[in-house]
């Protein structure tokens, strides 16, 4: 079932019904690609017809942050549950490693895939990754074609919104993954480049203000979260009036 939070269709599911849909994807027949916005994207969302556009597109559409949950509450159409997009991924792993399912890393920092890989293969073994590429490529065509040749069956998208959901996109009909994932900065953070917050601020969902204490230099972007949510005070607003 989708939700629509402020133009965005959402999935309502738990993070056990999302990878359930994802099997259901893999087993598909085509290219799906999935999404993980958080409250910085949706604001961006809310300008921008296009990123709306691909993010709508998308075969799924997880609530990354407490931003976007909360936005759903406010405007009481609650969703089940935030469902991280690294998590997602993390649990994701360990159904590649039990199918034997292949993975194709791309994106970040040159050196950070491979450091990824190594903590992923640890963590699940059994598991296949069959490419690894940065971000930095310089001819999309040979990086397409990379992939293509890897014979991946996942393929985890990390190249930031909205180039990594335009890159989907525009190469799914091309490309014979069976699902592909945009995720941001996921393999700085599987890689222990970048650390998540301690469990309890998770629990908490203030990983937003964890993240902001570490780069002060995000400041301005999460400004983007403050926005968002007065977008939806005034939205709800309007509805009464």
């Amino acid at each position: 079932m989708k939700l629509d939070i402020m133009g965005l269709n959402f999935d309502n599911v738990t993070m056990d019904e999302a990878i359930a849909r994802a099997k259901e994807l893999l087993a598909g027949d085509h290219a799906a690609y999935a999404v993980t916005p958080n409250a910085e994207m949706a604001y961006e969302a809310l300008r921008d017809p296009e990123l709306r556009g691909l993010l709508n597109g998308a075969d799924l559409m997880l609530p990354d942050g407490a931003g976007v949950v909360l936005a759903a509450k406010l405007l009481k159409t609650p969703l089940k549950q935030k469902v991280a997009g690294v998590d997602f991924a993390d649990r994701l792993l360990g159904v590649l490693a039990e199918s034997g399912k292949t993975l194709y890393l791309l994106g970040s920092k040159p050196g950070v895939g491979e450091l990824a890989g190594q903590k992923m293969r640890e963590k699940h073994p059994g598991l296949t990754i069959c490419g690894i590429a940065d971000g930095y490529f310089k001819d999309e065509d040979e990086a397409v074609e990379k992939i293509r040749a890897s014979g991946a069956d996942v393929l985890f998208v990390c190249l930031g919104a909205p180039k990594q959901e335009r890159f989907m996109v525009r190469h799914r009909q091309e490309l014979p993954v069976r699902l592909m994932i945009g995720l941001g900065g996921s393999l700085d953070a599987f890689a222990g480049t970048v650390k998540r917050a301690p469990k309890w601020m998770i629990r908490l969902n203030l990983e937003w203000l964890y993240r902001l204490l570490k780069e002060p230099k995000r400041f301005g972007r999460m400004l983007r979260l403050p926005k968002y949510l007065w977008a939806v005070v005034r939205s709800r607003r309007k509805k009464k009036m």
